[in-house]
């Protein structure tokens, strides 16, 4: 099974190095349609990597804000391919700066964090209200890095400065089995189904200890969930 799952992981590696510099030119020719294109783009990752998606729940029309656990690259992905409205993500500015393929975060206007500044928090507000004006949602993980899929890491406080400072209205997410169908870690790959959870919407306003709630209620889905599988 190990050689197998090895061999997938090849061939993942190479559909992304040959679809995401496609979707990149394609985003650049045709900039009014880059998150169409981006949704189509991971949409066709289902077939191409072999997963079956579930979705649980809805996203709330309302929220402007959406915060989910991190276990693998895919995580993107699959909430790229099903949330209803167009994300703007939040990413570390090592990503963006990887050559050519960086692009995939600056040409759609993601927002790009540089940790070691001291004024990163003062940019995020900015980049993400002028995203929100243009009609878009925030995309955040607010543990900053992957877990291992079965317990959260602690949260940054990043999101909730975020979420608080602009009254944004948080629409939590639990993400099942990623680390499964791609695990970059081990350089691995499987057939499967992922898991999408849409939990209830939070106001952020209206409880002061919402974020370390919200931590133990998404703690608590993922490890009922991972028993499961």
């Amino acid at each position: 099974m190990k050689p197998f799952a090895k061999l997938r992981a090849v061939w993942v590696l190479f559909e992304l190095l040959l679809t995401v510099p496609v979707v990149i030119i394609m985003m650049r020719l045709f900039p009014k349609k880059q998150w169409s294109l981006r949704k189509k783009w991971a949409r066709l990752q289902s077939l191409l990597m072999g997963y079956r998606l579930q979705i649980v729940g809805e996203a709330d029309p309302d929220a402007k804000l959406v915060l989910m656990n991190h276990q693998s690259l895919l995580d993107i992905i699959v909430v790229d391919a099903s949330y209803p409205k167009n994300l703007s993500w939040v990413a570390k500015k090592e990503i963006a700066k990887i050559p050519f393929f960086g692009q995939i975060l600056t040409v759609p206007k993601m927002i790009i964090v540089d940790r070691e500044s001291k004024k990163s928090l003062l940019k995020l507000l900015k980049d993400a209200q002028k995203r929100i004006d243009e009609g878009r949602v925030i995309a955040m993980f607010p543990e900053g890095t992957r877990g291992d899929g079965k317990r959260l890491l602690p949260f940054r406080s990043g999101a909730r400065f975020l979420a608080e400072k602009l009254h944004l209205k948080v629409q939590p997410i639990v993400i099942v089995n990623t680390r499964t169908i791609l695990d970059s870690v081990n350089f691995s790959a499987h057939g499967g189904s992922v898991k999408i959870i849409y939990l209830d919407a939070i106001d952020p306003d209206s409880d002061n200890a919402w974020y370390d709630k919200l931590h133990q209620q998404m703690q608590n889905v993922l490890e009922k969930e991972t028993k499961q599988t």
